[in-house]
């Protein structure tokens, strides 16, 4: 450990340069995610506000297991089938995928499109799993 401090002293603008670098890469992956809700408040938006939920996995995760009411639209077709979402422009829609991290493209997607509130879920499928939220087989 006294290495480490020693080097940090010696080397301050390494440091320095590492930190900011860090700190950089951090707050842009955060912004190019976009806006994330956790599988509670996704729950509530779709109860109390009409939320749209929109899963980006391909067919076969879905059929395991999606949220009851989500419309499916794999992120490879989204392009193609945004006609699917017409009307729902001025909803949130909460987008949903495995782990919570390829949501982060399509909601980028939706709002170049013209959809003013994509949101992702925290921790996508897994975290929504993990919760003991309720879970549709097809």
């Amino acid at each position: 450990m006294d290495r480490v401090i020693e080097f940090a002293t010696q080397h301050y603008y390494l440091v320095a340069a590492w930190v900011l670098t860090l700190a950089m890469l951090i707050w842009n992956e955060s912004r190019k995610s976009g806006k994330s809700v956790s599988p509670a408040e996704a729950t509530r938006m779709i109860n109390k506000e009409g939320a749209v939920v929109l899963d980006i996995r391909p067919k076969k995760e879905w059929d395991t297991g999606h949220i009851t009411g989500a419309t499916h639209i794999p992120l490879n077709d989204l392009d193609r089938r945004l006609a699917e979402l017409k009307g729902k422009e001025d909803k949130a829609i909460i987008v949903v995928c495995n782990m919570g991290q390829t949501a982060g493209a399509a909601t980028k997607k939706l709002k170049a499109a013209g959809f003013n509130n994509p949101i992702r879920l925290s921790g996508g499928m897994n975290e929504w799993r993990g919760q003991n939220m309720p879970v549709v087989k097809a």
